[in-house]
């Protein structure tokens, strides 16, 4: 085994211990969550590694870093997710590998990705990027729409040629009332995500929880969590 399989094999493996030990404590089936593991800045390599180690959802935040990635390693039984803010110039790349696109905040993006997957012939799953930092009618200081937005962007992706409206993710805020209260933010989501099942009760995925805050997603009752520092190591800055 290589060194980076073996760093790799060992992070994984107490990644899983701290979701499952959070589903006990939740009360929870550990079946319940899913693992979504964030390459960004890594290479295709561990990409690779990480497929042969049982992980099956993988998530970027770069078209021009993940589009690539995705295409050395198309052979793998991966699902890609992509997570950053998506320029509508970059739909048609992004569409072409990403099973789900997570972060859908505008009416403008949701436009691009139907015309995108209906003329690829694709079915794209939306999350709605939920930015509980946001004012009232505004967008989050990472993206995001804010959660009177919700309702009315779930409704046109559901409305959507090509587009299947699958849930809510968001990101713990930095600022605003939700700072350093992300058991209650991610509480505040699960709320969203009871009112927009209403409407559209196939919606029930919920995006929440990184490395740092997974067991507080698990306790507010996420579905999927987004970790990549925990089983990747600490990210090289960025130039």
């Amino acid at each position: 085994m290589t060194d980076r399989r073996a760093e790799l094999a060992a992070n994984l493996a107490k990644v899983e211990e701290r979701i499952a030990a959070a589903c006990v404590a939740a009360g929870r089936k550990r079946e319940e969550v899913t693992l979504i593991v964030v390459t960004k800045t890594y290479p295709a390599e561990d990409v690779r590694i990480l497929s042969e180690l049982g992980v099956r959802h993988v998530a970027e935040n770069r078209d021009q870093d993940a589009a690539p990635k995705a295409e050395a390693c198309s052979d793998l039984p991966l699902s890609w997710h992509f997570v950053g803010q998506l320029q509508t110039n970059k739909v048609r790349s992004v569409v072409g590998y990403a099973g789900i696109v997570q972060s859908v905040d505008r009416a403008r993006l949701v436009t691009a990705l139907s015309k995108e997957a209906e003329r690829s012939g694709r079915e794209v799953g939306c999350l709605i990027q939920v930015a509980l930092d946001a004012e009232e009618g505004g967008r989050g200081e990472r993206g995001g729409v804010g959660p009177d937005g919700v309702e009315e962007l779930g409704d046109l992706v559901a409305r959507a040629p090509g587009l299947r409206l699958d849930g809510l993710m968001t990101v713990a805020p930095l600022t605003g009332p939700y700072a350093g209260r992300e058991l209650t933010a991610f509480g505040r989501l699960m709320d969203l995500s009871t009112d927009l099942r209403r409407a559209h009760p196939a919606a029930n995925m919920v995006s929440a929880g990184m490395s740092a805050d997974l067991e507080q997603a698990v306790a507010a009752g996420a579905t999927h969590v987004r970790v990549g520092t925990a089983v990747l190591g600490v990210r090289p800055r960025l130039g």
